[in-house]
């Protein structure tokens, strides 16, 4: 397996779930149609359903991510992740501390840590993530108890001053994501606007289509 680097910034396209928000509501097809599609970091969000139907679907994710030679990362739950063999963890600033993921997970699990700010990513590289998730960028509605927009004044801080991985994220939309390619990200993640697209593998190559070298 590659590095979470060079998985991350091999394809401009971020894969992230939200049956509750898909057209086909499917998690599973539509980690079928992004995999097809070329994406390469699928990370599983799902907050409202029961522990073993998440485990259900994630086993079944973790044997087509691998099979497609693609990172799988599951948000929060770190127990989760480590039952199915998930590569790693996403996690917000209200979990649990990187540090105690990682005494339970060990040096090879891939930490994420979302960031709203200049203190957070440089205490995020500090600490040990991985990678980061700089947002939202714009007003989101995709996610509960959601921070204030960042705006992009904060990932061009990102782009100058972090070295680690990240991946631009929080209402980024077909129309707007090319603003957030040229402001030098190399990954961005859409949600509605790509599970909430009745052709997903159309949609991914679309947005792919505007990251320019």
């Amino acid at each position: 397996m590659r590095s979470v680097k060079e998985l991350l910034y091999s394809f401009p396209v971020y894969g992230m779930t939200a049956e509750d928000l898909s057209h086909s509501r499917d998690n599973i097809s539509d980690v079928a149609d992004m995999l097809e599609a070329g994406v390469k970091v699928i990370q599983y969000r799902e907050k409202e359903k029961s522990g073993l139907e998440m485990y259900r679907q994630c086993v079944k994710l973790r044997e087509m991510t691998a099979d497609a030679g693609a990172l799988f990362l599951i948000d929060d739950f770190t127990d989760l992740a480590l039952a199915v063999g998930a590569d790693g963890v996403h996690i917000g600033q209200d979990d649990m501390p990187i540090e105690a993921v990682r005494n339970i997970t060990g040096d090879d699990f891939i930490i994420g840590l979302s960031t709203h700010s200049p203190d957070q990513a440089l205490d995020a590289v500090k600490r040990g993530a991985d990678y980061i998730g700089v947002g939202p960028v714009y007003e989101t509605h995709t996610k509960k108890n959601v921070c204030a927009p960042v705006g992009i004044s904060y990932l061009d801080w990102v782009v100058a001053n972090i070295s680690i991985p990240f991946v631009a994220i929080g209402g980024i939309k077909k129309h707007n994501v090319s603003e957030v390619f040229s402001h030098g990200a190399g990954c961005a993640c859409l949600v509605t606007g790509i599970v909430g697209e009745a052709d997903i593998r159309a949609a991914v190559s679309e947005i792919a289509a505007l990251k320019t070298p």
